[in-house]
């Protein structure tokens, strides 16, 4: 995604345009940690600033620095508990025994694509006539009903026999 404004503000910076760069939210401004705190010691190293409004922080003063120190030491462990507790809504659903996917077409209908198959419809308008994805189809069939239309030739066929 293109950040257009924040690359002219940060030119602005480095053409010595403007002093501040000014920003609704701090974690706006910056992707990631990393990201916004290389922004801040370019800006700095440019005798710049920056201002963030929402928080009422301003970067050029010691006590703003270390507010957003501490801002982005909380946001770095929200992140982390946020996954924490992703990861065990997880655990708690795969321990229930539930599925986490949505459930494969071809296996709910799978009575239907078999007699559909062995009538010898093939898979591409098996897939289209009962809504099933063809690949998902194709996979389904390779491993289920390639063997059967195999023993089934087999069986019509006499020249297989020994």
């Amino acid at each position: 995604m293109a950040r257009t404004l924040r690359e002219q503000r940060l030119d602005s910076a480095r053409r010595r345009e403007i002093d501040f760069v000014p920003v609704g939210r701090l974690d706006r401004w910056g992707r990631s940690d990393a990201d916004l705190d290389s922004t801040l010691r370019e800006l700095t190293e440019l005798g710049g600033g920056f201002v963030s409004l929402t928080e009422a922080l301003d970067l050029t003063t010691p006590a703003g620095r270390a507010m957003a120190g501490l801002l982005a030491v909380f946001s770095q462990f929200e992140r982390e508990i946020l996954r924490v507790r992703a990861w065990a809504r997880l655990d708690h659903v795969r321990r229930q025994g539930k599925r986490l996917a949505r459930p494969p077409a071809a296996v709910a209908k799978a009575g239907s694509v078999r007699d559909l198959f062995l009538a010898g419809i093939s898979k591409s308008e098996i897939a289209w006539l009962l809504g099933i994805g063809p690949r998902s189809m194709r996979r389904w069939a390779k491993r289920n009903l390639e063997p059967e239309r195999l023993s089934q030739a087999c069986r019509k066929d006499t020249s297989f026999r020994a």
